[in-house]
């Protein structure tokens, strides 16, 4: 269960924030509460104390929990997970009272002003970007992995390397990985919440910058750019040796026929 020893929200004992990747979706309807601190996204109160935020594209945040109580949340969304990821990604955060301005110290340690709904959720949704792009960045990882022996085979022979069938497939493999991920980086976009908060956006900012949301972004905006010039290489390649083998075919179909009308020309002649 959440703690449940009364605190004010500007001064509380250290809470840890968890942001745990489910799977593609978690559908929240049915999840609304009428005493929900947020509905996009959806935030609740677990316990006195703790607080879980719901994100649509696949994260929950548990913040201020122990393990049952994370395990209680966690059982009560899994109905709702969408495409359920047996290797769940995960993100961390402490949280503790600010002794001056808002900020994330040498160690990690985020530091806020007070823990009302509006900043435990600026929280939530840079721990919630940070494991989406973790989780990404594995799947981008492992078809850039599998893609590199195709290339340096390339590089050495000039030819691409295994059977027809198994080049489609890391194509489609490289396409599926491009399409899911470049729809998901959005994940990490600004909290609509500071447009009615600005004055946490120094707070979010700060966060950002500590879990290099933008930086990462980028990077794997870049490989991705890299996997989909590679897979649409690997499609020429495979439409030119068809093109190449339906030329020699054509050739050879060509010059038997013209052997055969000179065999039927030398036997006209005798």
């Amino acid at each position: 269960m959440a703690d449940t020893q009364p605190q004010s929200e500007s001064s509380f004992a250290p809470l840890t924030a968890r942001a745990v990747m489910l799977g593609e979706r978690i559908d929240t309807v049915g999840l609304e509460r009428r005493d929900a601190l947020s509905t996009v996204p959806l935030a609740f109160r677990v316990g006195e104390q703790g607080v879980a935020v719901v994100f649509r594209y696949g994260v929950v945040v548990l913040i201020g929990l122990d393990t049952l109580a994370e395990d209680e949340v966690l059982r009560l969304i899994a109905p709702r997970v969408s495409s359920a990821f047996e290797k769940r990604e995960e993100e961390t955060a402490v949280l503790a009272p600010a002794d001056g301005d808002e900020r994330v110290d040498p160690n990690g340690l985020v530091r806020i002003a007070d823990r009302s709904p509006s900043r435990l959720i600026i929280v939530a949704h840079a721990i919630a970007a940070s494991a989406v792009l973790a989780h990404h960045e594995r799947q981008v990882a492992d078809v850039l992995e599998t893609i590199e022996p195709w290339a340096i085979d390339l590089a050495r022979t000039g030819r691409r390397h295994g059977a027809r069938r198994n080049v489609i497939r890391l194509i489609g493999q490289a396409l599926l990985v491009e399409h899911r991920v470049s729809g998901r980086v959005a994940a990490g976009d600004k909290p609509d919440l500071l447009w009615d908060r600005p004055d946490l956006e120094r707070l979010y900012a700060r966060l950002e910058n500590e879990f290099e949301l933008d930086e990462r972004a980028k990077v794997l905006n870049h490989k991705l750019g890299v996997i989909g010039q590679t897979a649409r290489l690997m499609t020429d390649l495979i439409d030119t040796e068809r093109s190449l083998r339906l030329e020699a075919a054509i050739v050879v179909l060509i010059v038997f026929e013209i052997v055969l009308t000179l065999y039927q020309m030398a036997r006209g002649l005798h």
